[in-house]
């Protein structure tokens, strides 16, 4: 364990049951033995297909969620082993959601959401709306719109509003959920280079979890590839795009539209379905779909290697393939 990670997850494992009954095959797995470090002052990214894991696990690191097994460590501290440091870690840890309507209550408004982390942590009274305006113009919102309720607002305003209550807490960490998918186009670049930003101004770390690897090769230091519940690829950004080493990671970047990774431009997109995460396959999860695959995939799950200084792939033929 880095002494430098600010948040850390090792061994976490989450299912959730799908049914009434008992039986083994009605437990759904989000997460399988996902251990994952935010380094203090990094933004880590966490990228895979809807279903893989990403929400899940950003919940669980935020501790919003309690892992099944498995440690979540805030500053070498467990979260389990915390009392009066547990207020300090929901402070220190803000979510910003991947819809900003839902995240937000209709019947608030959006000076009162903002002042609510401030009302909660004590600030007096009289220096709610002075504080609460200082935030709002850091994220490009004016004063006058602190009385007004979240439906008067576009998709992108709304997204300022849940980043401005999330900076109200005075967080030392950032867990943003698809920050923004749910945005148009046009949208997108500003809240994400608004959150760049963010990073800077408040000296933040940031976990961002998408679907987008572009968006994450933009603003990432490093970036972890989950698949069916597994992390499968971690590495700092750039390498990742100069030469990734796990065949979902190529098939994932042979989907970018006009995206070549070297050597591999010719990469099949996949066009299956992932497999159910109440039944993961046997060995590697990726084999059913992996046109690399022999029989030792079938049967061994392969073990995370480091092949470049910080990138590890958990593939057989990592090295045969991407050399």
């Amino acid at each position: 364990m880095n002494d430098s990670a600010i948040l850390t997850g090792t061994d976490l494992v989450k299912k959730f049951r799908t049914s009434t009954r008992q039986a083994s095959d009605n437990l759904l797995t989000a997460l399988d033995s996902v251990s994952l470090e935010l380094q203090r002052g990094e933004t880590l990214g966490i990228a895979g297909e809807s279903g893989c894991g990403k929400s899940t696990l950003a919940k669980v690191m935020a501790g919003l969620l309690a892992p099944d097994q498995g440690i979540v460590r805030y500053k070498q501290t467990p979260l389990t082993d915390m009392d009066r440091q547990q207020l300090h870690f929901r402070r220190s840890t803000q979510m910003i959601f991947q819809d900003p309507f839902s995240s937000l209550n209709p019947r608030m408004r959006i000076g009162d959401s903002i002042a609510e982390p401030l009302l909660i942590a004590g600030r007096p009274t009289a220096e709610l709306r002075r504080e609460t305006a200082r935030i709002m113009a850091a994220v490009g919102l004016d004063e006058d719109a602190m009385d007004r309720f979240p439906d008067e607002f576009s998709g992108g305003q709304r997204q300022r509003i849940g980043i401005a209550r999330a900076l109200a807490a005075g967080p030392e960490i950032i867990i943003a959920d698809e920050p923004v998918s749910s945005l148009d186009i046009s949208i997108q670049a500003q809240i994400i280079n608004l959150l760049l930003q963010m990073k800077g101004d408040f000296k933040l770390s940031m976990m961002i979890i998408s679907h987008n690897l572009m968006v994450l090769r933009h603003v990432c230091d490093r970036i972890a590839i989950m698949y069916l519940g597994a992390v499968v690829e971690l590495a700092p950004a750039g390498a990742l795009f100069q030469r990734c080493r796990h065949p979902y990671t190529e098939a994932l970047m042979a989907a970018i539209p006009g995206f070549k990774t070297l050597g591999h431009s010719a990469a099949p997109v996949l066009n299956d379905d992932v497999p159910s995460a109440l039944r993961i396959p046997s060995g590697c999860r990726f084999h059913p779909r992996c046109r690399y695959a022999e029989a030792i995939c079938r049967r061994e799950s392969p073990a995370p290697v480091e092949y470049a200084p910080g990138q590890t792939a958990a593939c057989h033929f990592s090295r045969q393939i991407f050399g």
